[in-house]
């Protein structure tokens, strides 16, 4: 944990106290200092209590990037409060789904969410919206209701234990569920990266981070994290849109960086008609999908100071707890660098077979971690997260080896997950919203390789009647968010099944992914 905070709710208080006029926020040319950053913290605790929200209780997020997520994150610490961010991708019966499921009464959301969020809430206990932009009817932004009240520091006993934030992973019954991450949890990532003694996993109140990846995912919300607990600036992009991602490097001299494979590829693609001035970045980080050598190169190239460090995690362990430093990158290409790397110091990884016991160096099994950032659970899951968590190790169901030295490789996936973009898509839910057209008989998702996001997904049908893939695609894009909708459907007579009746899909992607080293992209 942090040897500075016991908790996350001491954090804007300490810079508030220590380096006031520091920025901590760069937005649309303006700067908040940690000060006024504070300040709006406190303003915006006493909008939440006067809302009745209170010790444990599960506030919501629905909106792009944006600089009050932070603002209503550090309220929440303060609260004891468990902020949800919600994926803005989602279409609302899941947005329904993760309101019942969390319980959610109070929610921040974006007047472009308002409907979703106003069909959703017909069927949940939604009591208050709070928009993060005026609407038509008069109502408040955000940052204007919180300016409207004086500052509230008082806070209850808050243990590093408690719940800080509830995040949603894709579920393999076709149901997102809600990873509980404590502060301990959390500021155990942050230290972990400090304990490599390594320059790259210093932070300080110098360095200025990028944050475009996705607040409602743990590569953004840890990575911002990491900029919080150090003091340091952070520029907060609403999306990771490739020129404002370069633009912003070049003008703000952007020195942290957290990005998926598939945005740095359209990074270097960009600056092959634009070039710019990326000399300012010293750290690059990267993960959530495996990257070809290629684009590894090209990426460094592109960023002539940066380390490159791989990141492997899951929302399950708070983010980061296996990674590949710069001195294990190389522009010609090495060995290590298919692979994800060693672990943090103070995690251990094991491989298992299927009977749970442990294999030796090159041995393909079960990746499982353990690490004081393992989640406390699921939402309301307690049989998934006996399942996900034993005896303090998390099975990750992705499938790896240890080499001789410690070093992590993925070689497949025990479970059907499928990563595109750096988005986990878990074929049930795509399955399950197929399966609604009456016309569909029987339908398998799986993921094929795409040379631009990693995977793609194809659903493989039988159908009962007169259907094209084209309809079957627009059937699913209104039930399930856009990044999970099928880009290809194939028509067969019948899925390959075991005697058991499982379904094989192994041989079901085998054609696909024919004379490639790798079953994962």
């Amino acid at each position: 944990m942090s040897t500075r905070f016991a908790t996350l709710a001491e954090i804007s208080a300490h810079f508030a106290a220590t380096t006031p006029d520091r920025p901590a926020i760069r937005v649309e040319g303006a700067v908040w200092s940690q000060a006024q950053f504070h300040d709006r913290v406190l303003r915006s605790v006493a909008m939440l209590r006067g809302l009745g929200v209170k010790h444990g209780d599960r506030v919501g997020w629905l909106a792009l990037n944006h600089p009050d997520y932070l603002t209503l994150m550090c309220a929440c610490f303060r609260l004891g409060a468990v902020l949800v961010a919600i994926n803005a991708r989602l279409v609302a019966r899941e947005i329904a789904y993760v309101l019942s499921d969390a319980g959610i009464e109070v929610i921040v959301s974006e007047t472009a969410f308002l409907p979703l969020v106003e069909d959703a809430q017909a069927a949940t206990g939604l009591a208050h919206v709070v928009l993060l932009d005026a609407d038509h009817h008069g109502r408040p932004a955000f940052a204007v209701a919180v300016a409207a009240h004086v500052p509230d520091a008082a806070m209850p006993a808050i243990s590093p234990d408690d719940v800080a934030l509830q995040l949603y992973t894709s579920g393999t019954t076709g149901f997102p569920k809600g990873a509980l991450l404590s502060h301990r949890q959390l500021l155990g990532t942050i230290e972990k990266g400090q304990l490599t003694g390594e320059a790259w996993g210093r932070w300080d109140a110098d360095d200025v981070a990028l944050v475009a990846m996705p607040l409602f995912h743990i590569g953004g919300t840890g990575w911002a994290l990491h900029a919080l607990e150090a003091g340091a600036a952070m520029v907060i992009l609403p999306r990771p849109d490739v020129a404002g991602m370069v633009e912003a490097i070049e003008r703000e001299r952007i020195t942290r960086m957290f990005a998926v494979p598939a945005v740095l590829l359209a990074i270097c693609n960009h600056l092959e008609t634009a070039p710019a001035d990326l000399t300012s970045l010293t750290e690059l980080y990267y993960g959530a999908s495996p990257i070809p050598l290629d684009v590894l190169r090209r990426t460094m190239r592109a960023f002539p100071n940066a380390g490159l460090i791989q990141c492997y995690g899951a929302t399950e362990t708070c983010g980061t707890v296996v990674s590949l430093s710069p001195a294990d990158h190389d522009p010609a290409g090495n060995a290590r660098m298919r692979g994800c790397g060693k672990p943090l110091p103070g995690n251990d990884v094991k491989i298992i077979d299927g009977d749970g016991g442990v294999l030796g160096p090159g041995e393909v099994g079960e990746i499982c971690i353990r690490s004081v950032s393992v989640m406390s659970g699921y939402q309301n899951k307690p049989e998934a997260t006996a399942k996900a968590v034993v005896d303090g190790w998390y099975h990750s169901g992705d499938a790896g080896y240890l080499d001789e030295d410690g070093y992590l490789y993925i070689h497949d996936r025990v479970k059907d997950m499928i990563v595109s973009g750096g988005e986990n898509i878990y074929p049930a839910e795509v399955e399950n919203a197929l399966h609604e057209h009456p016309l569909v008989l029987d339908c398998a998702v799986i993921g094929v390789p795409d040379e631009r996001w990693g995977e793609a997904v194809k659903a493989m049908v039988v159908k009962k009647g007169a259907v094209t893939a084209a309809e079957l695609i627009a059937f699913a894009r209104v039930r399930i968010a856009g990044f999970k909708v099928p880009k290809s459907v194939d028509f067969i007579d019948a899925l390959p099944r075991n005697p058991s009746g499982k379904i094989l899909k192994k041989d079901l992607r085998e054609p696909f992914w024919a004379g490639r080293e790798r079953k994962v992209n």
